[in-house]
């Protein structure tokens, strides 16, 4: 089966530390949207599997968009392809759009799990990042939510800013406990050069955490969110039992799913496909980069994306698809990893598998950059 992303580029601010393609002028929405109709037909064939398990709305800010008008997008979707057995389709939401209103429209849609962008707990960080939302109206978003009668709901932090660590952090992992949410992102800052952040980190305004501060950060978030329950799935992402996000795990699995909007990408197997326009040249018509991968791509890609999961990686399987003598360089390139305690063995013979703990995700590149066929 395969996914559906929608990506939805506008923005009412941008937040200091976010890359993604994104856009002020609200004025475009109608015509953007108009374009990504129309790209859903156009495209409905690069997909090998008609079938669409998951379907999910990012951004940008999708909550800026009125929930029927999300929904229109699945509806027209589900004309195109067999919607019939689709589990999950999220939409991203920002604290400060969730209002009682908003929330008894949302009800009226298939929307099922909502994925709120809250950050931080904390008043004075989420002013550094430059959110729209206080943590009261983190709190009292996801509380009405809940009262509405929603069950699926995850909740991004980010850790890893300057000045925001420790107590700061833990107290804003101890309020997203309290809310009894299903899952959690946990995301490290990165610091772009081209976002508000990367320019003041270049101009000595604003300063980067630490190798030490970063593994302590880490581990404080893997401690406190296992410790209440949560597995930590992947690299970034905590989910009670049964509540891993669907969609994001088919990014990770080598699932097939089609993109469509300004910033969206696509995989059908064999081609992956990008559209980099900003939302004003998308407007004006699709253009399309993309690349044909190679086996060792891959391979690659297979490392990459498997090693970031606490399931790892299948010797058995790497020897089927690229030969017996990868899955041997790989168990030799491993076995310092394995001596160190940063991998482990899972299984045994055919049902072999190699990963990484979760407490030592943070160094999971690393790992894989080691792995990798060059």
């Amino acid at each position: 089966m395969a996914g559906i992303y929608f990506h939805i580029p506008f923005c009412k601010r941008f937040c200091g530390y976010c890359d993604f393609n994104r856009s002020l002028r609200l004025q475009y929405a109608p015509r953007v949207l108009e374009r990504m109709h129309a790209e859903l037909e156009t495209e409905q064939s690069f997909l090998h599997d008609s079938k669409i398990r998951t379907v999910y709305f990012g951004g940008g800010t999708p909550s800026l968009l009125a929930p029927q008008t999300l929904a229109n997008l699945f509806e027209h979707t589900a004309r195109l392809f067999d919607c019939t057995r689709t589990e999950e389709i999220t939409v991203e939401l920002n604290p400060d759009d969730i209002t009682t209103e908003y929330v008894a429209e949302l009800r009226r849609t298939p929307i099922n799990r909502l994925s709120v962008g809250i950050q931080s707990f904390d008043d004075a960080e989420l002013r550094v990042m430059g959110r729209r939302h206080t943590a009261a109206q983190a709190e009292q978003a996801v509380r009405l939510l809940q009262t509405a009668g929603y069950d699926n709901i995850s909740i991004d932090l980010i850790f890893g800013v300057h000045g925001f660590g420790d107590d700061v952090l833990q107290r804003s992992l101890d309020k997203a406990l309290s809310l009894g949410v299903q899952h959690i992102s946990a995301y490290h800052l990165t610091i772009e050069p081209e976002t508000r952040f990367g320019r003041m980190l270049a101009r000595g305004e604003l300063q980067q955490v630490d190798e030490e501060c970063s593994e302590r950060e880490f581990a404080a978030v893997h401690a406190a969110l296992t410790a209440a329950g949560f597995e930590h799935y992947e690299v970034s992402n905590y989910a009670l039992s049964g509540f891993r996000s669907r969609h994001n795990s088919s990014y990770w699995t080598g699932d097939e799913y089609l993109g469509i909007g300004a910033g969206a990408h696509s995989f059908n197997g064999s081609m992956r496909r990008w559209c980099e326009q900003s939302a004003e040249e998308y407007a004006e018509g699709v253009v399309y980069g993309q690349e044909t991968l190679s086996e060792r791509d891959r391979l690659n890609e297979y490392l990459m994306t498997s090693l970031r999961r606490i399931e790892g990686i299948s010797t058995a399987y790497i020897a089927e698809r690229w030969g017996s003598d990868e899955a041997e360089r790989i168990g030799r390139t491993a076995e310092a990893f394995i001596k160190a305690g940063t991998m482990v063995r899972l299984g045994v013979g055919a049902d072999e598998r190699l990963a990484v703990p979760p407490e030592h995700f943070l160094i999971s590149d690393a790992i894989i950059s080691a792995l990798f066929e060059v």
